[in-house]
């Protein structure tokens, strides 16, 4: 019990070491979020959201994803999954390239176009 109170006793008296500062949380991250509205993309099937030609996410109508993703330029590409209905077909969609800077929020959502599925800017929800 003495040598406990001892121990104690020494780290109370040491000097404090200096800590480095505290950073904002999501410091050197930039926040990507995706959305899909119930009525943008009228359709029943799954959409796949990839990452570097990584699958990253699915969504369903009315749903979301995040990504805390590291500074520099982030391909994007957006494709239907699910049922033989569902498959876009033999060519690949092409990708969207979006440049993200620290500590930023882009807010983005899924839209059909002639040319396919695409993201395009949402507003910011402040």
């Amino acid at each position: 019990m003495r040598l406990y109170l001892a121990a104690l006793i020494a780290l109370l008296a040491a000097p404090a070491q200096a800590l480095p500062p505290a950073t904002p949380q999501g410091d050197g991250y930039a926040v990507l979020i995706i959305s899909r509205e119930r009525l943008e993309v009228a359709t029943p099937c799954e959409i796949g959201l990839y990452l570097q030609d990584q699958l990253a996410g699915r969504l369903h109508q009315g749903q979301s994803v995040s990504f805390n993703l590291p500074p520099g330029e982030v391909s994007l590409r957006l494709t239907t999954l699910g049922s033989d209905r569902c498959q876009p077909g033999l060519s690949a969609p092409d990708s969207q390239k979006i440049s993200l800077s620290a500590g930023e929020v882009r807010r983005y959502r899924i839209a059909l176009s002639t040319a396919g599925l695409q993201l395009i800017a949402a507003p910011s929800s402040q």
